[in-house]
């Protein structure tokens, strides 16, 4: 099988997982807009707040995909279960800390000036999924482990599942069924949390019993944590959790930002970063099975290979990116409309979207450019590149734009200028990525 090949069918097995599990977001965020507008809003925050969290955590959890490829590739089958028995130590205190922050939001709250109306609901629907935390991130590292070793199959009918049971879930406990009330966006809360109790049974069940997983030896017998193993899993994970808690918190903020506008704009952007998520699982699933390839090649010491299909991956994000963007460009109505019927929102989603597919384009190429730097062992300078262009420029000129104008122009008070600026920040990160990428890369071509 060619490398075009597999990186693709790998590709569209993590999709179809990646996409079950957005389906828990899409779920909530439809069966919230039937609830009432003020149950979006309030869905819009929160959820921006525990993704904050939670991609953060799971970025340093991340380090383990280039590290276990490699290990794959040098077929060390005694590291690789040795390894992720380490990661678990990292997960548990991870776990623990993303707990605490989520049970305390309301400084955030109020610093960003998220009206009272919403804090209250927000908090509780926080402290529901802080308990939900722990088993997401540990069904992540069970992820992880699967794509490194090729076989990401068992993953993606564990999170389909679980989605055909989070679905009517969600319903019945947001709206009710019968004589029994609901629950609101507390219902959504409770159904995410007793989804992923379930998904961390089944990945507990398999490592233990399954027989793909017995030349590993995890837990047999348990280890304690060796710190020649978890520093350098540390050393990548947390530039590369700081580096994604900029990524998303500079997406998440512009929610918060939002709401100062009222709820017509905060459900306006929020059908936008939902479509946004839903486009994004392509160019993520392609960097992790392109990535995973990468460091395959360079654990086998076959650089030249490694360089070959890190081309190959350039080329297969770039297009399909092109592609979807032009889909949202021309389709923007339409996908709105999946969404509301409210004309207000309807009108406002649209003109989001139409900025969508340029957002897209740079979002994607970063992705890449992110997981590629990572097989390179390259974690610092992309967080400060984040830092720099995604808080600077993408949130903080939003921010001035919608709120304070320039010499030229009046306060725009519309969401639209985070979107504006969000675009150009991607779009300037993603060229840094990838010449960066190249001159790591670059001395490796002439060995």
């Amino acid at each position: 099988m060619t490398e075009g090949r597999l990186i693709a069918g790998h590709a569209a097995t993590v999709f179809i997982g990646q996409i079950a599990v957005m389906g828990f977001g899409v779920t909530d965020t439809l069966v919230a807009g039937r609830a009432s507008p003020e149950a979006l809003a309030a869905l819009s925050v929160g959820s921006s707040i525990y993704i904050t969290v939670f991609v953060a955590l799971m970025g340093v959890l991340q380090a383990l995909l280039p590290i276990l490829s490699e290990h794959v590739g040098a077929n060390r089958q005694h590291a690789i279960g040795h390894c992720f028995e380490q990661g678990l130590y990292i997960c548990g205190l991870l776990s623990l800390l993303g707990a605490l922050l989520l049970c305390n939001p309301l400084a955030i709250l109020v610093w960003t000036e998220v009206p009272e109306s919403l804090q209250t609901v927000v908090q509780d629907y926080l402290f529901i999924l802080s308990w939900a935390l722990a088993p997401a991130l540990l069904f992540r590292m069970f992820s992880t482990l699967n794509q490194s070793l090729g076989h990401p199959r068992v993953v993606t009918l564990i999170q389909v599942i679980s989605l055909a049971v989070k679905i009517p879930l969600s319903i019945a406990l947001a709206l009710g069924w019968g004589d029994q009330v609901g629950m609101g966006l507390l219902g959504c809360a409770w159904a995410t949390l007793w989804v992923n109790l379930a998904m961390l049974l089944s990945m507990v069940g398999l490592l233990a019993w399954a027989p793909m997983y017995r030349a590993l030896r995890i837990g047999m017998p348990w280890r304690r944590p060796d710190w020649s193993t978890i520093r350098p899993m540390l050393a990548m994970g947390l530039p590369n959790g700081l580096a994604l808690l900029v990524e998303v918190s500079s997406f998440a903020f512009m929610a918060l930002f939002i709401a100062r506008m009222g709820h017509l704009p905060l459900a306006a952007h929020q059908i936008a970063s939902n479509v946004a998520t839903l486009l994004y699982m392509v160019p993520l699933s392609l960097s992790i099975a392109i990535s995973a390839r990468v460091s395959y090649w360079i654990g086998a010491e076959q650089e030249h290979q490694a360089l070959a299909v890190q081309q190959l991956g350039i080329r297969m994000v770039a297009f399909g990116a092109l592609a979807l963007a032009l889909l949202v460009w021309f389709c923007q109505d339409a996908l709105v409309g999946l969404y509301t019927q409210q004309s207000q929102v309807l009108a406002m989603g649209s003109r989001l979207l139409g900025w969508l597919a340029l957002f897209h384009l740079g979002d994607a190429m970063q992705a890449l450019g992110m997981f590629l730097l990572r097989c390179r062992k390259v974690t610092l300078a992309p967080l400060l590149i984040y830092a720099l262009m995604l808080w600077g420029l993408g949130l903080g000129a939003g921010q001035w734009l919608a709120y304070h104008g320039t010499p030229w122009t009046d306060p725009m008070n519309d969401p639209v200028a985070f979107w504006v600026s969000s675009s150009v920040a991607l779009a300037l990160t993603s060229i840094t990525f990838l010449w960066l990428l190249q001159r790591v890369t670059l001395p490796k071509l002439h060995r």
